[in-house]
């Protein structure tokens, strides 16, 4: 009986971390930031526990990876409330892609520009910082997120252009970073077509300071492409810092939330190194 009573209250302990857990990664609110012909888009929003509305807080927007095809906000959760604990408001945002919109890889783009836009313009109803917004994504959502601190157009026309889409710093998640035969994408963005939206070819000084994360052994998206990106960054007088994984292949960086992995060594790593790495550009959380 004992031994019985142990068992379940071992068990009863974990079903609470568990439960626990996993309530913790439901966003806080979500938000229409931009309404297309596709549907309607949102953010899914974390906040600090002593957020105000009067809050001057830096933001940070990730955008999931799925190959401009599909995916889901939920990649993000664990990183957006890991931000949010640490004094910034978090989004995970939506945007459209092929498999449920019908889309190409430029409307993606298009959407991520909305989305810093639309932050920046909402910034006093929304607590923000309007010089401290972070654009951070993996794979092609860390593509759409370097397009908007790279690629110049691709604005939606509708939008008050005045307000910039650039942000302030991006953190990047083997990120598709070239869409030429060198990289990822050419055949979803078409070969006529391949350097539109292509970072590597498009840099030039000015870019917002980038941090990324990449695995050596990624089969999906070349390390040689973010090395080169790196490389040609810094000659342009970027600040531009490349943390390699060795041996890690595509989408080493998830979390157990999303991944239902045991451990978190990576992830905490991976946040632990991003909130330093904004610390040195004076992008600290509100406490």
């Amino acid at each position: 009986m004992t031994s019985l009573k142990i068992l379940l209250t071992t068990f009863l302990i974990a079903f609470s971390f568990t439960v626990k857990g996993q309530a913790n990664f439901v966003p806080d609110s979500t938000l229409i930031y931009k309404t297309t012909a596709q549907g309607n888009l949102k953010m899914h929003v974390f906040k600090p526990s002593n957020y105000k509305a009067s809050d001057q807080r830096p933001v940070i927007v990730f955008f999931f990876g799925g190959g401009w095809v599909g995916g889901h906000p939920k990649q993000f959760y664990q990183q957006a409330r890991y931000f949010a604990d640490h004094g910034f408001l978090a989004i995970s945002a939506a945007y459209r892609v092929r498999g449920k919109h019908k889309t190409t890889p430029f409307e993606s783009v298009t959407d991520a520009k909305s989305a810093i836009r639309f932050l920046r313009a909402q910034a006093d109803t929304l607590g923000i910082d309007p010089n401290k917004i972070i654009a951070s994504g993996a794979s092609a959502g860390g593509h759409i997120a370097a397009c908007t601190g790279v690629i110049k157009g691709f604005d939606e026309t509708d939008e008050n252009l005045d307000i910039s889409s650039i942000p302030n710093a991006m953190l990047l998640f083997n990120p598709v970073i070239d869409t030429t035969e060198k990289g990822y994408g050419i055949e979803k963005v078409g070969e006529d077509r391949k350097t539109e939206l292509s970072p590597n070819d498009h840099v030039e000084e000015g870019i917002p300071p980038t941090l990324i994360f990449h695995g050596t052994a990624d089969q999906t998206v070349p390390f040689e492409n973010v090395e080169r990106f790196t490389k040609l960054m810094t000659e342009a007088g970027n600040t531009c810092e490349l943390i390699p994984f060795e041996g890690k292949g595509h989408g080493f960086f998830n979390g157990s939330f999303f991944r239902k992995q045991k451990a978190d060594t990576i992830f905490n790593k991976t946040m632990d190194l991003s909130i330093k790495f904004l610390e040195k550009l004076s992008i600290k959380g509100v406490e």
